[in-house]
């Protein structure tokens, strides 16, 4: 018996191991390099249709082959990090695709800094780290400023980032930076994919402070921070000269099987701006705005690990175009997949004169495979202001305020984890009244689909 039990256990432990997931296959490995210097690429292929176009002038229906190619060197040592990666990002599409800068950016660099960090810094047990060049920024929940996932192209900053850590895990972090102007940005130079090198912002400044809370209780988390923007025409780059102060605080419980989780996070911001960025708009307005995002969920202790949310996102409006006072909530360098569905050719919601409930089911039947599908109803916070993501407005408020109905859904699978992640998704827009009737509105109902593979080495 006792012979067949250790047959037994031994089958049991080859099982799991033939079943554990081997580690992802590197470059860097295969290639023998030392342990100091990391080397990555990354490269994405995207097929996107969007019918039924929801933006104002659009002719109808578009679609694109977006292409977006990473190539990524570190080299860390005992104190001292530098690191470089470049990234082409360019699409190929129908003609009536309008291109932008948030879909192509031919060759360039996105990132090439150099840093320092230390132990015991200050006090016995802190950790302390900066870093200077030109870096991409993810800062508290990403919903102000952010590196982009789903978009083509990712922001880019050029300053100083500086976090402090205390014993118990706290930090500290402060960074003054300016944001790179992605180019070319001509409609003629993106549909050929042009090389243009990017460029710092002379006329823009933002920096931040924010600080964050040690894990309380093993799921929560509080964090606070202000954020300032300052900028001003140049020639190359006109602007709503923005001077900006946003601060926020926010409240994270992170998911466990059983227990109830939840997000809070109220953002305000002060200052002047104007209402455009056109030449000709030298009227200064005062700016007061505010935006929250709240959402509850319950991860359930069950198969495929089902989690129900119930999600509000809301963001003020101007609601006077003559009063003098701008309302219109600035997301600033916000990433807003996360919350609002998928961007690219979509990205039917932002942060910024809504009012948004809904809902979101998530499920994780393994590791490498996870379903999301969310609803939400859309309105305007404020009738008289615009729906930005489609160019419609109506001054007058006599459209109504909901935008409409709004699904997405997405399934991810990593046959190869770390490797290959294949990903396919959807979303449509059943237009409300202000959809339909206000200046640039129509009818039809917006499909979008997408299929993407995204390999790593």
């Amino acid at each position: 018996m006792r012979r067949a039990g250790r047959v037994v256990a031994a089958v049991v432990a080859w099982g799991s191991a033939c079943g554990a997931e081997p580690p992802p296959w590197r470059a860097g490995e295969a290639l023998g390099l030392p342990s100091w210097l990391r080397v990555g690429l990354e490269h994405r292929e995207r097929v996107e249709r969007l019918s039924s176009d929801f933006r104002a002038g659009s002719p109808g229906g578009v679609t694109a082959l977006s292409l977006r190619t990473r190539l990524v060197a570190e080299a860390r040592g005992a104190a001292v990090t530098a690191g470089v990666e470049l990234v082409d990002a360019r699409a190929f599409a129908t003609r009536d695709s309008a291109l932008n800068t948030t879909i192509v950016d031919p060759l360039d660099v996105l990132q090439a800094y150099a840093g320092l960090r230390g132990a015991s810094v200050l006090i016995d047990g802190d950790a302390a780290s900066v870093k200077a060049g030109r870096f991409t920024i993810d800062l508290g929940s990403r919903r102000l400023v952010a590196r982009n996932d789903y978009r083509n192209t990712i922001n880019g900053f050029s300053g100083v980032d500086a976090t402090w850590r205390s014993p118990a895990g706290h930090a500290l972090r402060a960074l003054v930076v300016t944001p790179v102007t992605r180019l070319p940005s001509s409609p003629a130079a993106l549909a050929d994919a042009r090389l243009a090198r990017d460029r710092e912002s002379s006329g823009a400044v933002l920096w931040a402070l924010a600080l964050s809370s040690a894990s309380i209780a093993g799921r929560a988390r509080v964090e606070s921070y202000v954020i300032g923007l300052g900028e001003r025409d140049t020639p190359a780059v006109p602007s709503a000269d923005r001077r900006l102060v946003t601060p926020g605080a926010r409240v994270v419980v992170a998911p466990s099987p059983g227990a109830l989780d939840g997000e809070l996070e109220v953002m305000g911001q002060l200052g002047t701006s104007r209402a455009s960025s056109a030449a000709s708009d030298h009227r200064e307005l005062r700016h007061r705005a505010a935006s929250v995002h709240a959402e509850v969920g319950l991860l359930a202790a069950a198969p495929l690990r089902p989690r129900l949310a119930l999600l509000l996102d809301a963001a003020s409006g101007d609601r006077d175009p003559s009063d003098g006072v701008n309302g219109r909530f600035d997301p600033l360098f916000a990433a807003r997949r996360f919350d609002f569905g998928p961007t690219g050719l979509w990205g039917v919601l932002a942060r910024s004169d809504l009012a948004s409930p809904g809902a979101r089911v998530q499920l994780e039947p393994l590791s490498t495979v996870g379903v999301v599908a969310t609803y939400r109803a859309a309105w305007l916070a404020s009738a008289r202001d615009a729906w930005a993501a489609a160019g419609v407005r109506d001054r007058a408020g006599d459209s109504g305020a909901f935008i409409g109905h709004v699904v997405d859904a997405r399934a991810r699978w990593s046959p190869v984890p770390g490797n290959v992640a294949i990903e396919i998704g959807a979303a449509a827009l059943a237009r409300g009244r202000f959809a339909r009737e206000a200046e640039g509105g129509r009818d039809g109902t917006p499909l979008y689909a997408y299929a993407q593979v995204v390999g790593t080495i």
